[in-house]
């Protein structure tokens, strides 16, 4: 089953980091990317730009409404994902436990929704009725 795992920090704490322990950081992300590759768990990841470049659109009644900045104004925000693959919900929480931005701020899990196309879901039904 596949999960995101959304990686939330404070982005002005992470900004005050001393330039050593950001890139001991970095370096520790990458090396627990392939380390996720190796485990077979990888599917993606990536960090985001700050939230200062962030962009919102909302459309109501077919009207476009484009806001700079992020959707809500909170302590930690939204800094990156890893897409990853997972046995059940405990394997999940097990490989985002050991992610190292875990120790910065926070890893919010959440299985992906996967939809059919109807088309899928018709042949699906076709079949078991043995049509």
């Amino acid at each position: 089953m596949k999960y995101l795992c959304l990686v939330y920090h404070d982005e002005k704490q992470f900004d005050a980091l001393p330039e050593s322990e950001y890139e001991a950081i970095v370096s520790e992300v990458l090396d627990y990317r392939e380390e996720l590759r190796q485990s077979g768990h990888y599917i993606a990841s990536n960090a985001l730009e700050c939230v200062n470049a962030a962009t919102t659109i909302r459309v109501r009644s077919g009207k476009v409404s484009i806001t700079d900045g992020p959707f809500a104004e909170t302590r930690e925000q939204l800094g990156g994902f890893y897409l990853i693959e997972a046995r059940d919900l405990n394997d999940a929480i097990r490989v985002a436990s050991k992610m190292p931005p875990a120790r910065l701020g926070a890893i919010e899990v959440r299985p992906i929704k996967e939809f059919e196309s109807p088309a899928t879901v018709q042949g699906s039904i076709k079949i078991a009725r043995g049509a």
